[in-house]
């Protein structure tokens, strides 16, 4: 039998491989935001890595440093005068954490589950349905079909294992919890029944949290018991294994909760509970449809690691693309839901006790990129976890305001971890020192009212804007001719080279963080005036950003990176913080600002040239900026070089190692070529390549309450239906003639000077535009 024969006929996004994973960057990942896991799919052995997102080594602390404000007129002082070498020396000293690290991300554990049977398998087959979010598995051994299917509830919070055989009596199998290395993490293992075990431990450090994994099995047909730490399943029909977890971050008696939310998954059953689950992934997955080429994609029928390796050699896969798409609104849902932590650098699934960068929130790009693709891709309240995290923010990022800078308001630099820890991370003069995190991170928040328009979400979460705002009122100093800088500051992680030679990384003023402020004032301006409130904070604001610094045009035609034109020790660094303002800011567009535009479009180029986006999330972020630049060409490039360098075989962004970020800005990058509304109007397919010569996509969001399915052909547009959630002035840019009707009736549109068109949309109606040559309102 093959392994096509094993396989769900089903017209959903679905990764399909026909051999095992060899690797924990193969395996499938599956999650309910809480609880996330790797699935190897191995025939004779199962290994299942397991992580739940608030299990972490350490409790809070105060890491803010004692003598920072003591010391920080001197690094300003430094700075002003040149002594770039003298104010790092300092800062190191004086600004660095105390200890200098926050809390990593640990596992939770592996379950492992041993089958007795021969291992000559054939016909092998295992799948991730993307939206019914259930992993899969088949093969044959000794003329019996065995199948496996694996998922992570959101509703009954628990990983559910099902086995099953063609034959009856044909499931046997012992089933193990393990922890770490040689099995030395954890502190009990005990036989809460006689089907159920339960790990004790903790997260380990000073204050590290406690935590519970419960299994428990229920066998149809033959024998199920627990044998030491063993649980034994003899001659069953079918097994199901439900694997619950909580610690004591959430809960005071973890215990507890995973053994009573074991019994209530156990009461509804196998099929309620594979029901209730695909009813709430699908709810999700499916606000959102896309394809890119043909409507029967032969591509589809190669194994989806078959299909990369065609891209890794230069072939084309367009459909290969829109199930990247997919994946990345997929792993959104696996890993960030409300009531979760939000998805950290690896989303939630880390099989290391000591992680890359300790797998937490990195919030001088990473943590963000994880949160472009929400808005847009109609996954609004999975953006909701980071919301939370930003305001357990707020009363650390008050003291370390007020301890080291002698400030109101608050602050964050960064990174920041489970304990919403605000103070600088690492002895890293390149990202240590920068105090723009959480004035980046606010801004999730005015990009949530901006598609959804929700008054009184906008009224609740404004109080966050302003005190993110309120730091930097106290924070900025003035220079001699009347600009107001931050200082000391960074641009993240990169180094700039002094006249006579020397390199130089504390700067004064860089580019990315006037960017950042102007963005932050502008959304608090704007919102005090939505909600008729805060009219003298909003004046001074407005006076303040008037003398931010301007973007500048450096002596390539680059966008300057800092207030000096300097070169960079890398000219091809993976960061590329001075066009925040053309991606994910708003301020630059290519007809609002023609100049900054084309200015960044030489910074990318110069980048690239050198080697940039030789990083997953930098490649993702490129996509992005080049989609902003409406260079549909450009941006399919860097959507092929993401897919063909920066992938892993499970579709996995490759930093390297694995970060999860890539996936979701590069499928943002994705959504952002065929629909953008920043700049105040939908535009319609700006940045379309010409390998995508055919597709449809529903149910993207825009800016304003919109919902916009788009259908092209041809690298045209050919229909394009828009709705709204309230009655509203609509904009459209669309590249050729259309007619709008609304309910098959014509729509009369005005023609605007800028080449668009407008009408007045009512909410709840569905507008249509088709292109044709009969169309009645002109070429536009």
């Amino acid at each position: 039998m093959t392994a096509a024969s094993f396989r769900t006929s089903s017209t959903d996004p679905i990764q399909w491989f026909t051999k095992p994973a060899a690797a924990w960057e193969e395996a499938l990942p599956v999650g309910n935001g809480r609880l996330g896991a790797m699935v190897f799919g191995i025939p004779g052995q199962e290994r299942i890595a397991l992580n739940e997102d608030s299990l972490w080594y350490g409790g809070p602390r105060n890491r803010n440093n004692p003598d920072a404000r003591a010391n920080l007129e001197r690094i300003r002082s430094y700075l002003q005068e040149g002594k770039v070498e003298e104010a790092q020396q300092l800062a190191v000293l004086a600004l660095s954490g105390v200890p200098e690290t926050q809390r990593h991300y640990v596992p939770l554990g592996e379950l492992s589950i041993n089958l007795h049977h021969g291992k000559a398998f054939s016909g092998y087959s295992r799948e991730l349905n993307l939206t019914t979010g259930i992993a899969r598995f088949c093969y044959e051994e000794a003329g019996v079909k065995y199948t496996r299917e694996v998922f992570a509830s959101y509703p009954d919070q628990a990983l559910v294992i099902r086995l099953t055989a063609d034959r009856p009596g044909a499931i046997s199998f012992t089933a193990r919890l393990t922890r770490g290395v040689n099995n030395r993490y954890y502190d009990e293992l005990i036989k809460a029944d006689e089907r159920t075990l339960v790990m004790r431990g903790n997260g380990g450090g000073a204050g590290g949290v406690d935590f519970r994994m419960a299994l428990r099995v229920i066998a149809e047909g033959g024998k199920a018991s627990t044998l030491g730490e063993h649980m034994l399943v003899e001659q069953a029909d079918s097994v199901t294994l439900l694997l619950t977890a909580a610690t004591s971050f959430r809960y005071v008696k973890p215990e507890a909760e995973v053994l009573r939310t074991a019994e209530l998954a156990e009461l509804l059953g196998y099929e309620a509970l594979k029901q209730r689950h695909i009813d709430d992934v699908r709810l999700l997955m499916e606000r959102v449809s896309i394809r890119l080429g043909l409507e029967q994609d032969p591509m589809a029928l190669l194994p989806t690691d078959v299909r990369l390796e065609r891209v890794r050699l230069g072939e084309e896969d367009p459909g290969l693309i829109a199930l990247y798409y997919q994946f990345g609104r997929y792993l959104l849902v696996a890993s960030s839901r409300r009531g979760s932590l939000p998805a950290n650098l690896q989303g939630i699934w880390n099989d290391q006790f000591l992680p890359p960068w300790d797998s937490k929130y990195t919030i001088n790009i990473n943590t963000q990129m994880n949160y472009w693709l929400a808005e847009a891709g109609n996954l609004a309240e999975c953006h909701e976890p980071l919301f939370e995290l930003i305001e357990r923010m707020r009363e650390p990022g008050r003291r370390t305001a007020r301890e080291m800078y002698g400030c109101t308001g608050f602050v964050a630099h960064h990174n920041t971890d489970l304990w919403a820890d605000t103070s600088p991370q690492d002895l890293y003069i390149p990202s240590s020192y920068w105090p723009m995190g959480a004035a980046w991170l606010c801004l999730h928040l005015w990009e949530h009212y901006q598609y959804g328009l929700d008054r009184s979400f906008l009224a609740l979460k404004y109080p966050t804007l302003r005190e993110a705002a309120v730091f930097f009122v106290d924070y900025l100093v003035e220079l001699p001719d009347g600009r107001i800088v931050t200082t000391p500051s960074v641009s993240p992680e990169n180094t700039y080279l002094l006249p006579n030679g020397t390199p130089g990384i504390l700067s004064v003023g860089p580019s990315m963080d006037s960017q950042i402020l102007h963005e932050l004032f502008t959304a608090c301006i704007k919102s005090a005036e939505l909600l008729g409130i805060d009219k003298e904070f909003a004046l001074h604001l407005q006076e303040l950003c008037a003398r931010l610094p301007q973007p500048e045009i450096g002596k390539h035609g680059q966008l300057q990176e800092w207030l000096e034109d300097y070169e960079e020790v890398e000219p091809g660094h993976r960061h590329i913080s001075h066009l925040f303002a053309l991606h994910p800011g708003t301020r630059f567009s290519v007809r609002g600002t023609p100049e900054w535009a084309s200015a960044a479009r030489v910074t990318l180029e110069r980048r690239l040239a050198n080697g940039g986006g030789h990083t997953g999330w930098s490649r993702a972020w490129i996509i992005n900026l080049w989609a902003r630049l409406e260079d549909g060409e450009k941006a399919g490039e860097n959507v092929q070089a993401l897919l063909a360098h920066s992938t892993l075989p499970n579709l996995f962004d490759n930093h390297p190692p694995f970060q999860i970020d890539g996936n979701f800005g590069g499928a943002a990058g994705i959504a952002e070529m065929l629909l953008q509304s920043y700049t105040g109007e939908l535009h319609l397919l700006p940045a379309l390549p010409p390998s995508w010569q055919q597709g449809e996509v529903r149910g993207l969001r825009a800016r304003g309450g919109y919902e916009v399915d788009l259908f092209w052909i041809n690298n045209a547009l050919s229909q394009a239906s828009i709705r709204s959630d309230s009655d509203q002035v609509c904009i459209v840019r669309v590249q050729q003639d259309v007619e709008v009707t609304e309910n098959g009736r014509h729509v009369e549109v005005e023609i605007n000077d800028a080449g668009s068109i407008s009408w007045t949309i009512k909410a709840g109606k569905t507008y249509l535009l088709r292109s044709g040559s009969d169309s009645r309102i002109g070429q536009i």
